[in-house]
């Protein structure tokens, strides 16, 4: 009897063992399931505001598409220098941090939420993103989505939305351009400036006027008119060749170019503020920066406006998209930019291509105020070796 309940004792107990490993090995199975399901992507984070130490590439959860959204697998992804102003929270209202930066991208669709029509899996499109484009996958309403035509590669899709709307919308839609006007631009050699240049090309006789840095000034004195080092005093140049002055001034400077400007507006003119970049002049914030230019805008006086019969505006594409929900007035503008794209009157300028690891390198870039046209993230890309 007591062999035999030994040998019982004995069966059981391996009979737990090979339970428990069998448990063990299921348990393993199923997380090993429930990691692959969750699938994880690369991003650029920014973990605070401040400097470029805020800045890295993380794994995140990929999204997926909420009803009305597309989700995009990410080419290339745009830099702009309100890129760098959100960095350094240098903006009205900033989000909270950690958050992923980025305002445009080009891509192709990958999924499709409920609702959502007009787009199929694998189109190759370019979108407006609130945030979160800096990243291999993004979700977007679908109104903020355009389909890329054919010839048009990734990178240059990338630099194409935020700059063309911006400047189609001040020329045409608040300046109203037409045959034989003349345009100060400033930044001439940037992103925004260079759209500027090709879209007064298409318009008969119109003079352009550019500020920009002497080094640039090789690489664009045929997109502009009359070219001017942005340390001159630019002002009196353009009244000897033009007494009178201008139409229409795009100031992304603000500071003291408000001012010059204004003066420089001829009767029934238009000043439009759509940057404020001489608020940046180191790495992090700098509450003294943005007290000086804030003292050094002219205070305008509406009585004087209307006696000088001049206009003053502001433009902010963000905030029209994404905060006064006008993406149906953008599609209209994306239509005509794309139908002139389609004509070779417009190509967008890219600067550079940069990997996601690169994206501290090249904000550096467009805080020295470096590049002609635009920067670009390329998510393929590998990071460029150190040459030591």
């Amino acid at each position: 009897m007591a062999k035999e309940g030994a040998q019982r004792a004995e069966e059981t107990e391996q009979m737990i063992e090979k339970e428990g490993g069998k448990e063990a090995a299921e348990g393993s199975a199923a997380g090993s399931l429930r990691a692959a399901d969750t699938k994880e992507m690369r991003a650029v984070v920014l973990s605070a505001f401040g400097g470029l130490n805020k800045l890295r590439v993380s794994k995140k959860a990929m999204p997926e598409p909420q009803e009305g959204e597309l989700k995009i697998r990410v080419k290339a992804c745009g830099l702009n220098f309100i890129d760098l102003m959100v960095r350094q929270g240098n903006i009205d209202n900033p989000p909270k941090t950690p958050l992923v930066p980025g305002f445009e991208c080009s891509g192709i669709v990958e999924a499709l939420g409920d609702s959502v029509k007009g787009f199929e899996i694998g189109d190759r499109v370019m979108a407006f993103v609130n945030y979160n484009a800096w990243a291999e996958v993004v979700c977007t309403p679908v109104e903020f989505v355009y389909k890329i035509p054919d010839d048009m590669s990734f990178s240059e899709a990338a630099a194409f939305p935020m700059n063309f709307v911006t400047a189609y919308m001040m020329l045409f839609e608040v300046a109203n351009l037409r045959e034989g006007m003349s345009v100060l631009v400033h930044s001439a050699g940037g992103g925004v400036g260079q759209a500027v240049a090709q879209l007064c090309s298409t318009i008969p006789n119109v003079t352009v006027f550019g500020t920009a840095s002497s080094f640039k000034h090789e690489a664009i004195k045929d997109s502009v008119t009359h070219l001017f080092d942005r340390n001159a005093d630019y002002v009196q140049e353009i009244k000897r060749i033009s007494t009178e002055g201008v139409d229409i001034v795009l100031d992304c400077l603000c500071g003291e170019n408000t001012g010059k400007g204004l003066s420089l507006l001829k009767p029934l003119g238009t000043y439009i503020l759509y940057g404020s970049s001489n608020m940046v002049t180191g790495e992090t914030k700098s509450f003294f920066s943005f007290a000086k230019s804030w003292w050094q805008v002219e205070k305008v006086n509406p009585i004087k406006l209307y006696e000088e019969n001049k206009v003053i505006a502001g433009f902010s594409l963000l905030n029209l998209l994404f905060k006064q929900n006008r993406g149906g007035l953008i599609k209209g503008v994306m239509d005509k930019l794309l139908n002139l794209y389609n004509n070779k009157k417009i190509k967008p300028v890219v600067d550079s291509l940069w990997a996601l690891e690169e994206v501290k390198e090249a904000m550096q870039r467009i805080h020295d105020r470096g590049n002609i046209g635009k920067l670009i993230l390329d998510v393929e890309k590998a990071p460029t070796p150190l040459v030591s």
